[in-house]
């Protein structure tokens, strides 16, 4: 049988992805490298804004579907309705790249803030993921789930329920390629670290006006430790979803993909 040349490969063109929290960040940068490979997209998301700026960003640049579906991922029910509503059309990828970051001193984390963290950043994920399994079951797909060095290696403190959330998604992430892969399943994860996403930028923005002398010195700590000496770009874990979601990845199942500059290895 003759080999897939690399761009045949890579290319996507027929396919579907569907990427929670797509309204921005990587999951933005995710959803324009999709976009460019020629996969047409689901972005969820709970801001119906940003959605849409996506959209027509997207559809400015590259000639995709895009689909937006505006869904608050900490409500079961909303999940169930997202997956009800694309019953005829399912996604062939999915990335559940969605998740809260929110300092809390662990002694003052209380029920209701822990539930909502648990259940965006990690009951979420274990959702859409048997949605998608129970939905492709005969035919296989791709999942990548976004994880975070918090979940090796914790270096910040005040977020001990979103290390405890990311920490569940990559052991959920290798637990369903041993259960899954054989009936034609990849699923794997990514693992950020140092991404400058708006997010990361807002905070520093709030930190210097603030003078959050402990928050500085934190993100000082953090960057002096970084092999490559700079923060990460959102595109630069993106480039490694379409990997992971091409054929090029054809081997690859239950893999955790560090994309942090070398902060796990010093």
């Amino acid at each position: 049988m003759k080999k897939k040349s690399l761009v045949d490969m890579i290319y996507m063109s027929g396919k579907k992805v569907m990427i929670t929290g797509g309204g921005g960040g990587i999951g933005l940068a995710a959803a324009k490298r999709f976009a460019e490979a020629g996969a047409d997209l689901y972005l969820v998301d709970l801001d119906r804004r940003k959605l849409s700026q996506a959209r027509r960003s997207i559809q400015a640049e590259f000639d995709v579907d895009v689909e937006i579906i505006k869904a608050d991922l900490s409500r079961k029910e909303e999940i169930d309705a997202l997956w009800k509503d694309i019953e005829e059309s399912e996604p062939d990828v999915l990335i559940n790249n969605a998740g809260i970051y929110i300092f809390r001193d662990f002694l003052e984390i209380d029920e209701e803030f822990l539930d909502k963290a648990m259940k965006v950043n990690f009951e979420s994920v274990l959702w859409m993921c048997q949605h998608f399994i129970r939905r492709r079951l005969k035919v296989g797909g791709v999942i990548i789930n976004v994880g975070s060095i918090e979940a090796i290696m914790p270096f910040a403190f005040g977020l001990v329920h979103y290390d405890a959330g990311k920490t569940s998604v990559l052991a959920l992430t290798r637990a369903l390629a041993r259960d899954f892969s054989r009936k034609g399943f990849r699923v794997n994860a990514v693992i950020p670290g140092g991404i400058e996403t708006p997010g990361v930028k807002k905070l520093k923005k709030e930190t210097i006006t603030n003078l959050k002398i402990d928050m500085m010195k934190l993100g000082m700590d953090f960057k002096s430790r970084l092999p490559m000496g700079r923060f990460g770009d959102p595109d630069e874990v993106a480039r490694v979803m379409v990997f992971l979601a091409s054929d090029l990845a054809s081997y690859i199942t239950g893999a955790l993909i560090p994309v942090d500059g070398g902060f796990l290895s010093a």
